[in-house]
């Protein structure tokens, strides 16, 4: 239990240190590697039971070679990209806001450097290295989140287009 409480002491250390805007960056890096590790279930468990789904639904049809069956071979398909592609447009969209949120952070500690400067004339350079502590901090862990986000996000991208290209070339009409 030592290794517990020191491992949070010092994450707490840490956070105290970055300021407020570097909880709201942990906030939305445990939402986003929520949804990151939800896709990767998915693609690894329940995808295959859609998918088996569409496919057992589109050869079920008697006949595949007319105008309405290309429209329902449509539908299933786009059904199944709608199920493929859930949450992945959120999660890029956080995996953009990480670095922007970093830089809100370096805005509010450079306001906090820039009020100690008023308050105490510019000669106090130890206050003043707290308030650029507090304004780096934040913008490297929103771009250590965002890296961290990038490489799932192209991974996971990576796999709905080859899922959503195995539908397809499963969904034949050839018979």
């Amino acid at each position: 239990m030592y290794w517990f409480d020191s491992a949070y002491e010092a994450v707490t250390r840490f956070m105290d240190m970055g300021g407020n805007v570097l909880w709201l960056i942990a906030l939305l890096l445990f939402v986003m590697w929520t949804l990151i590790f939800e896709r990767a279930w998915y693609f690894k468990a329940g995808w295959k039971k859609d998918a088996g789904k569409a496919i057992a639904a589109w050869e079920s049809r008697p006949e595949r070679n007319s105008w309405s069956a290309h429209q329902i071979r449509e539908k299933l398909i786009s059904q199944a990209r709608m199920q493929i592609y859930q949450y992945l447009p959120v999660i890029k969209t956080m995996v953009a806001l990480c670095p922007l949120l970093g830089l809100l952070g370096t805005v509010t500690g450079m306001i906090e450097v820039f009020n100690i400067m008023a308050v105490t004339g510019g000669g106090d350079a130890k206050s003043m290295a707290g308030g650029v502590s507090r304004a780096t901090i934040p913008t490297m862990a929103g771009m250590v989140a965002a890296i961290s986000g990038v490489f799932a996000i192209t991974y996971l991208t990576r796999v709905a287009q080859r899922e959503s290209e195995f539908l397809v070339d499963n969904l034949t009409t050839d018979h």
